[in-house]
Order: structure tokens, then C-alpha cells, then sequence
């Protein structure tokens, strides 16, 4: 029997939803499906996108690429639909270029051959208590894979408040051989950047590369 994936990720669903959002998620979330693109037409992916303010901005500065965005939260995948939408429930010129996958991100690599110049993971959920330690996604393994997803430039950025967990990917890292950094980027605000549950100072980065 094969072995099933720890789950990573929290909740699926929140509160509920509103009528015009469940309609976007009903009608408009199947067209934006990301599809087997060109490695250099599909160039930037984010990982748990929360309710897509990171990913509005990478799709504005980045028109001629396609932003593909990973996240199993309904609730934040229906935020995010009614951000890049106007009063006609129709996508606004500066995002047509985002494209949505509503799950798990492994299911959505192990199924795509493509390519990304940017891979983009920030604040994702570090699973504090030790018993929980196993579900935290970014282990040597899974980061590894996310490395045969880049182009030969391509790197990995990562951010997170919690700094013990920070220390763990490092960690994990050393498990690989994949090159390291460690940037003083400026904090990039999210909605999940301004909670900062750790109670940390700021954001720390990693940006990782073959």
C-alpha cells in the first residue's frame, strides 16, 4: 500500500463564504486552472499564498509572465478571487496573468514538468509544538523537489517570523546541496506578516539556488 503524505496545512475551509464569492469559486476559479505552460511562459510560483496579497503584487510587476498560485485554504483562494475581480466578475487586465491551483502544492508538482524562475514560499505554517514537527513542509525532501522545479537561474525565496523555525529549514538544508543565502530583504507585507504570531522583530529570508 503506498504510504499517504503527512498533511502540511491547517483548515481547509473558514467562515462562510459570500454568495458572490462561492459563485467565483464555482464559475470563474475552473478557468484559471493552471495549465502545461512553456518553461518560458510559466515562470513564478508561491506557495501558500494566504489571501494573495503577495501574489496581486507579483502579477502586476511581472505582466509577461504567468504567477501560478498553490493554497488549500478556500476561504483565502475565494479572497483572493474577489481582489482580481471587477463588479462584472470578470479578472482586471493586471491580473490575467494569475493562474490558481485550490490543494495541496505536491499534488499540483507531481503531476507538472514545469519550470519556474521564482518559487516563492512565505510565512508558512511552522507547526510549533515538537508532536507536530513532522508536518511542516519544508523538509530536506520537500525542498529538494522544489529545486527541480526552477530554471537554471532559478531560486527559492522563503520567509518566516518564526525564527525557531527558520533555524530548523537550515537545518534541513544542510541536508541537500543545494546553495544557500541569507538576504536582509525588506519585510514583504501579508496579511499573515502583520498577525506575526511568533512575536518576532521581523521576517528572516532564505533564498536558495542549485
Amino acid at each position: 500500500m503506498e504510504k499517504q503524505e503527512i498533511r502540511t496545512f491547517g483548515r481547509r475551509h473558514g467562515k462562510k463564504l459570500s454568495t458572490r464569492q462561492q459563485w467565483l469559486l464555482d464559475n470563474l476559479l475552473p478557468t484559471l486552472l493552471p495549465k502545461n505552460e512553456s518553461e518560458s511562459e510559466l515562470n513564478i510560483l508561491e506557495i501558500g499564498f494566504g489571501a494573495g496579497e503577495h501574489l496581486r503584487e507579483l502579477a502586476e510587476n511581472n505582466p509577461n509572465r504567468i504567477v501560478i498560485g498553490a493554497e488549500p485554504f478556500i476561504n483565502g483562494v475565494a479572497s483572493l478571487l474577489s481582489a482580481i475581480t471587477d463588479e462584472t466578475n470578470s479578472v482586471r487586465p493586471e491580473y490575467k496573468n494569475i493562474r490558481i491551483f485550490a490543494d495541496d502544492v505536491r499534488d499540483f508538482l507531481r503531476n507538472s514538468d514545469s519550470k519556474f524562475e521564482q518559487i516563492w514560499i512565505l510565512h508558512p505554517d511552522p507547526w510549533p509544538k515538537a508532536k507536530h514537527e513532522k508536518r511542516r513542509l519544508l523538509h530536506a525532501e520537500f525542498i529538494k523537489n522544489l529545486s527541480n522545479h526552477l530554471t537554471g537561474n532559478g531560486e527559492i525565496i522563503i520567509g518566516t517570523d518564526h525564527w525557531e523555525y527558520y533555524d530548523w529549514i537550515i537545518e534541513e538544508l544542510k541536508k541537500t546541496n543545494l546553495k544557500v543565502q541569507t538576504p536582509d530583504l525588506p519585510t514583504i507585507e501579508t496579511r499573515y506578516q502583520h498577525k506575526n504570531k511568533a512575536g518576532t522583530t521581523h521576517p528572516k529570508y532564505l533564498v536558495i539556488k542549485n
